[in-house]
């Protein structure tokens, strides 16, 4: 039978391609598009009566929808606006206008709380459609297309109202041709506070002044903008407040002016969410979540004093409220209440008509949605409501307007807003549907993959690092049909009798045959897999005394910490906490490695050469017989310093004393780095040295760390570049420094006083002039030695060339006061290349290993966390004049992943250029790294299937999942760039 050859490397990569499939798949399931009401052209039905009185032959007169209660409505959505920036300390100290009209004025303040995540884009869906946006919403927020769903927008322009709109682009993707005029700001730019501003105001004259519009909107970007780059306690924020509050005094007082006795105008200044300590937001923390809610109008009567706290109300409360004050439907997916008090002028029997169509049209949506409705309390409620409203509309009908009529009023509206309560609750719980079939589909595609990972180990780690893959086995065949048969018949029955909707069904039935084929494959290569290993069992090992293992310390280390750090990812705290795992596994690492050095420096001495090279061997060469043994392991280490140093005596002298510290000199570097950056949730608030750099009051100091960290940068990669290189990272690192003072976060020496701000675009587009430069060098080297010759020397220069051009774009993307984790990262990767991987003789897998553990240490020192807030979003907008797709999303993912990636090709330049090393070392690492990347996710997916009802599912879980995701297509790419490399197809292997 035909057999075909695979390397371990194609091998891992194209596994790792399959599982990314799987995850994207998962991840389609996971976050589903929620499920919906009618879509809103049939949504154009009748509005339900007034509930019939009793008695024969009685129906209410009052069929249409109310009258509007307001003349004008002008929403002012200040971005980012937290709750105690209108309530709180500096509310009074800033917005002296909008506190007079809160605390003595005709108007109603509330607290209104966004449910996560909290971003732009689910936020205005929320604010217009009263309806809780899917936690994918966020990954589609970086490109928002039309809204489809029931709301205000469509309902007001259907009825004829003028809308203007002058702010944030986002509502012109989501409402296009809604407005008659507008006039959008793009609000991706961060650097910038001003403009988008300015954008907006320029207009505010002329339109107040006109007659021809019936709602304005306004949303400003600044404040938003100063959070994210200089957080919530910076000097910007107040002069911004001040800013916002004469803005609302122009507009209350033209309001005023132009009102007409018959129908008054309203005034409602909201935030979309707050900002977070650190003047992020995406995540839960109050600040994240409670934003003002303030409705001003004549038509509220004056406060005689103070109001007490402001009550909380849910965001999507505003969707139904302005419904009823434009006198129009209610959205239909609207899960909001009525805030009353805003129609509590009116008399008894609109207030009532006004719960009562709010209520039918919640009990609706419910109806659309739970099968078994009519045994929810708040539909029972309701019915109670509705069958009292009725006896007090008999009254009513029949002339009584005593205090009877009043009370039994009241009680209605008591019964009514307790069963619009108890509705609303019911209907937000059910926003989290999951599409169960799509997530089975993926979780099976990558616990498959990941089984075969683990169980092609021995063939993968030994010496040759090649499979036999047999292609026509007669038996496997067979199975391979009836399983694909199963799986359509299985695929058939489960689309057929789904309810809700499901992403996998909706797919072409190619598609779905083609998945379906590849889980059949993936099973019957797990069956013969096991088969082999179960055939090789039972044959008596060749050479007995050979089979003996020894485990050192380092490899139980990583097998513990590779299991703990798995099933730590069960617990919500652990995985706020993530970066603690991490820093304790690098840490314990640290003393493993100074024992091993201890031992190899002084124990070893008196043993036998041969002896000492057969003490070190490696886990990963279990079930496999002699000729695994020594894998990477040669006589003598020719290393690229050229110390040749037989295996017996060990390193000379001041570098043996050098050695032995090194561990201990890692673990200050990373003592260090984690008072750089507090990270995770529970401490995050906590003052750390970045925020202390960042702070305008320590600028010279943060100039003078940045200048530091970028030479060290240069001494740390140049020592292996070729000359053209040397000059171009100079230079780059130059224009790196230049771009940091051209936007402001540094100064030169020379330069005194504040200096016209920029947005540095040339300075940053010099810089990726040089890091192209140095890349294309770097490829031009790989693509000669693959070519026309077989040199070592030359591969490794290119593979350094292109390492160091990555570096240059992080130092480029990375903010200044973050620059010293890169060098740390360089420092250590030449420590441990010098001192501790050569000398100790480890072999390719356990240095993957390390790189690995190193990497994700590393993701966590830069200041990343599991949550979205963390993302550094203006990395994607160095150099660009506005936001451009693809290149953002590349320069964040890339300075995101910054730390995991950097070691990863490190590990590639370092296996590479080991010249005494196996020629299979390639091979092993690429596929120890797809293994430790697929282990963690294959058991997240599980894990957070299990727990998709769990409290924390979207404040903790699924950022995590998201971050999981991106990864393994991140650890895809660098897998193949592996494969790429390692060209050497002629293993020289003596069997």
């Amino acid at each position: 039978q035909a057999r075909m050859r695979l390397r371990s490397g194609v091998f891992a990569s194209s596994c790792l391609l399959v599982q990314a499939l799987g995850v994207a798949l998962f991840l389609r399931g996971f976050f589903p598009v929620p499920v919906r009401s009618v879509p809103r052209r049939e949504a154009r039905a009748d509005p339900p009566a007034e509930p019939a009185p009793p008695g024969p032959g009685m129906v209410s007169n009052w069929t249409k929808i109310p009258p509007p209660l307001f003349k004008k409505v002008v929403i002012v959505l200040i971005d980012a606006l937290r709750d105690d920036f209108v309530f709180g300390p500096k509310g009074k100290q800033f917005m002296p206008y909008t506190t007079q009209v809160v605390e003595k004025g005709t108007s109603y303040s509330f607290i209104a709380e966004a449910k996560p995540p909290t971003v732009t884009m689910p936020r205005i869906k929320a604010l217009m459609t009263g309806s809780i946006p899917g936690f994918i919403d966020v990954v589609v927020n970086l490109n928002s297309p039309a809204l489809l769903d029931d709301n205000l927008i469509w309902q007001a322009k259907t009825a004829g109202k003028r809308i203007i709109f002058y702010g944030d682009d986002t509502w012109v993707k989501l409402f296009p041709k809604h407005f008659v005029e507008y006039d959008g700001t793009t609000s991706f730019f961060v650097s910038d506070f001003t403009e988008v501003d300015d954008n907006v105001t320029r207009h505010l004259d002329t339109v107040l002044k006109r007659e021809d519009w019936d709602l304005l909107i306004l949303h400003y970007l600044g404040l938003d903008h100063i959070g994210h780059m200089t957080g919530p306690n910076s000097p910007l924020v107040g002069p911004k407040l001040h800013e916002m509050d004469n803005i609302l005094k122009k507009i209350h007082i033209s309001l005023l002016s132009k009102e007409e006795a018959s129908l008054p105008n309203l005034l409602v200044v909201c935030g979309d969410h707050g900002m977070s300590e650190t003047g992020s937001h995406g995540g839960s923390s109050e600040g994240e979540v409670h934003t003002p809610l303030l409705f001003i109008s004549s038509a509220f009567g004056k406060r005689s004093a103070p109001p007490a706290q402001p009550e909380h109300v849910q965001q999507t409360d505003l969707a139904s409220t302005l419904a009823i004050g434009l006198g129009l439907p209610i959205s239909r997916n609207s899960v909001g209440n009525l805030i009353l008090p805003v129609v509590g002028g009116k008399t008894m029997r609109e207030q009532l008509r006004f719960v009562h169509l709010n209520g039918f049209q919640l009990s609706r949506l419910l109806q659309e949605n739970t099968p078994a409705y009519e045994k929810d309390p708040g539909y029972e409620h309701f019915k109670i409501a509705e069958k009292s409203h009725g006896n007090w509309i008999k009254l009513y009908l029949e002339g009584n307007n005593s205090e009877i009529l009043l009370n039994l009023g009241k009680k209605v509206l008591k019964q009514y807003l307790e069963a619009l309560k108890t509705l609303s609750s019911s209907l937000s719980k059910q926003v989290a549907q999951y599409d169960m079939y799509s997530m089975m589909v993926g979780t099976v595609i990558i616990m498959e993959v990941l089984i075969l990972l683990l169980l092609s180990v021995p063939k993968a780690l030994s010496k040759r690092a090649e499979f036999e893959v047999p292609l026509s086995p007669p038996l496997f065949s067979l199975l391979f049909y009836l399983m694909c048969l199963m799986l359509c018949a299985v695929h058939v029955i489960v689309c057929t009798s789904a309810e809700s909707l499901c992403y996998f069904c909706s797919m072409s039935w190619l598609t779905a045959v083609g998945v379906m084929m590849l889980i059949s494959a993936l099973m019957c290569g797990i069956l013969s897999a096991v088969a082999k290993i179960l055939e090789n069992y039972r044959l008596p090992p060749k050479n007995p005394v050979a089979s003996s293992y020894s485990w050192s310390e380092i490899d139980v280390l990583i097998l513990a910490g590779t299991i703990g750090h798995v099933l730590s990812l069960g617990a919500s705290s652990f995985i706020e906490e993530e970066h603690q795992t991490w820093y304790f596994l690098i840490n314990t690492l640290c003393l493993v490695l100074c024992q091993e050095l201890c031992r190899n420096n002084f124990l070893l001495k008196e043993c036998d050469p041969q002896q000492c090279t057969n003490v070190k061997q490696n886990f990963d060469s279990i079930g496999e017989s002699s000729e695994c043994k020594n894998i990477d392991i040669p006589a003598a280490s020719n290393s690229k310093l050229g110390k040749a140093t037989s295996s017996s005596e060990f390193i000379k002298g001041s570098d043996k004393w050098i050695s032995l510290a090194t561990p201990w000199i890692i673990l200050i570097c990373c003592r260090l780095l984690r008072s750089l950056n507090q990270t995770g949730v529970q401490w995050a608030h906590r003052p750390d040295f970045g925020h202390w750099l960042t702070s305008s009051e320590h600028k010279s100091e943060l100039s003078f760390l940045a200048a530091v960290s970028l030479l060290m940068i240069f001494f740390l990669v140049q020592r292996r570049c070729s000359l053209v290189s040397k000059i171009a990272m100079a230079l780059g690192l130059l224009g790196v420094y230049s771009y940091r003072a051209a936007i402001g976060n540094v100064t030169f020496p020379w330069q005194r006083g504040d200096k016209d701000i920029s947005k540095g675009i040339t300075e940053a587009r010099f810089v990726y002039v040089f890091v192209l430069g140095i890349v294309f060098t770097g490829t031009k080297d790989l693509l000669k030695s693959q070519v026309i010759s077989a040199d070592s020397s030359m591969k490794s220069t290119g593979l350094w060339e292109v390492y160091s051009g990555l570096v240059l774009l992080a130092a480029l993307l990375f903010r200044p006061h973050n620059l010293p984790v890169l060098v740390f990262c360089l420092l250590i990767q030449t420590m441990m290349t010098k001192y501790i991987w050569i000398p100790l003789k480890f072999d390719a897998a356990q240095i993957t290993i390390m790189h690995y553990w190193f990497g994700q240490a590393f993701f966590y020192f830069q200041g990343n966390s599991n949550g979205i807030a963390t993302v550094d979003i203006s990395a994607g907008f160095v150099g660009l004049d506005s936001y451009v797709e693809i290149p953002a999303i590349f320069l964040t993912a890339f300075a995101t992943y910054a730390g995991p990636f950097l070691w990863a090709i490190h590990l590639l330049c370092y296996l590479s250029s080991e010249v005494s090393r196996n020629s299979a070392a390639v091979g092993h690492g690429c596929f120890c790294y797809a293994l430790m990347r697929s282990i963690p996710v294959a058991i997240y997916v599980v894990l957070v299937t299990g727990l998709r009802y769990h409290l924390f599912i979207w404040s903790v879980f699924s950022p995590k999942l998201l971050y999981e995701g991106v990864h393994v297509f991140i650890t895809a790419a660098v897998c193949l760039f592996f494969t790429a490399m390692d060209q050497n197809h002629s293993y020289k292997v003596q069997d």
